[in-house]
């Protein structure tokens, strides 16, 4: 089924072992499929009086049909008329915080390993200020944190759309606040975040050991909150493991609530795996459908990918779905996915940690910190990358491998002894992972 022609056939096809050929050809002959987006399917007919009998009469029929292809619930919109028009016009109302489409909870995949965050979230969406403020949800990346965040400030502001919501990245928080200090503009840039109705802070692990940037984080959490209004942070680990966070970070975020996201089991991803084909219009068997779900099992965002290619092997090389595409696209997002960064990446994102230049890190400088960024740029290739020693060796001006060996094994030591260099490497890491998503 390449084509959403192909999809409206095969509806046909099911209607017709319920219908007679004259009610078929009388009430859906000159009814054409529009689209199949975020589980809705729309249709256009000629005239009002059509489009009635088809939603009344036929609605809840058409939705079991797509019930029955997708495995999953679907919506049915039917315009008539001139109503296509006004549906195709680029004049139609945009939401009015475009980063969180899509981000809503209906579109939340529950099992075992998110039920209590998607519940938490969704009584903080209830009761904002009142219920578990601050909600601190944390996870390892691609498993829903941002997508329940998103999903609360989209509740919230389709059942009032005069709430201020803000919505920020923790290392954007201070670059935000860098370029306000810079620009003679601090005080409007307090004034932004300071008073929301809504404060929602994705990443909140990236401000860790930054100190200017947590002195105005507290006090603009200590803001939002003594106003009685919600705040809603996520981070890739709990409180308690950022050691670079500051004690009195720690004990507001540790006040709230803390609901933490594990990686779903085999049910779960299955559920995922079929919502995903379903909003894309892809009809997956079975088979392929256990097959993605047992071999993706840590990360939402994967599952995502594996559905979005097999859905452009359909679409752009009009392939047919089987076992060989299935296996093809897993190896295309697990093994040459964007989660594999190169060595320019990963030097770049260290510098950046450490406020030094690219050059400071391949040059000749000797300085302690520029030192230990470079070793620790080093460490991060050989373990985020399967280049050789030599190869890394020459990211830095031609340096044998046995400095880069004996660089190496000290920031593995140090991690080892030093809480402080563990936490290091890590929000380095995972800076480079998520840049290298974007």
């Amino acid at each position: 089924m390449n084509s959403l022609r192909e999809l409206w056939e095969e509806i046909l096809k099911i209607l017709s072992k319920q219908l007679t050929p004259t009610a078929i050809n009388v009430w859906f002959a000159d009814c054409e499929p529009v689209e199949l987006e975020n589980c809705r399917l729309i249709l256009h007919t000629g005239n009002e009086f059509r489009r009635d009998i088809i939603t009344q009469r036929y609605g809840e029929t058409i939705k079991a049909a797509l019930s029955e292809l997708f495995s999953a619930d679907f919506e049915l919109l039917v315009l008539a008329g001139d109503e296509i028009n006004d549906y195709e016009s680029p004049s139609r109302e945009e939401n009015s915080l475009p980063e969180m489409e899509g981000y809503t909870f209906d579109r939340f995949i529950v099992g075992n390993s998110n039920k209590f965050a998607h519940a938490a979230a969704i009584a903080v969406a209830d009761k904002p200020g009142k219920n578990y403020n601050p909600l601190f949800i944390y996870g390892n990346s691609g498993l829903g944190k941002t997508h329940l965040l998103l999903a609360i400030g989209q509740a919230i502001h389709a059942r009032d759309p005069k709430q201020r919501i803000a919505y920020i990245k923790g290392d954007e928080f201070t670059n935000q606040m860098v370029k306000a200090i810079r620009e003679g503009t601090a005080e409007d840039f307090r004034t932004k975040y300071r008073n929301v109705d809504l404060f929602l802070v994705d990443d909140i692990q990236f401000i860790a050991g930054k100190q200017s940037t947590q002195e105005e984080f507290f006090h603009t959490f200590n803001n939002i909150y003594e106003a009685g209004h919600q705040i809603v942070i996520t981070s890739d680990r709990p409180p308690i493991e950022m050691s670079l966070l500051d004690d009195r970070l720690r004990t507001r975020f540790e006040g709230g609530l803390m609901a933490s996201i594990d990686p779903p089991d085999l049910e779960t991803r299955i559920a995922i795996t079929r919502n995903k084909a379903a909003q894309l219009g892809l009809i997956l068997s079975d088979d392929a459908v256990l097959y993605v779900a047992k071999n993706i099992t840590a990360n939402v965002r994967q599952l995502e990918g594996v559905i979005k290619r097999l859905t452009a092997y359909k679409e752009i090389l009009n392939d047919v779905i089987n076992e060989e595409s299935v296996k093809r696209a897993i190896m295309d997002v697990t093994r040459n996915g964007p989660d594999i960064p190169n060595p320019d990446r990963i030097i770049r994102e260290t510098a950046k940690y450490y406020a030094l230049k690219e050059d400071d890190l391949r040059g000749q400088s000797r300085s302690k910190n520029t030192t230990m960024a470079r070793q620790v740029s080093m460490y991060l290739i050989r373990t985020l990358t399967n280049l050789s020693l030599k190869d890394i060796g020459e990211q830095y001006e031609g340096r044998n491998h046995a400095t880069v060996l004996s660089s190496i094994r000290k920031v593995e030591d140090l991690t080892l002894k030093d809480p402080r260099m563990a936490e290091i490497v890590r929000d380095i890491t995972s800076n480079i992972t998520t840049n290298t998503m974007i």
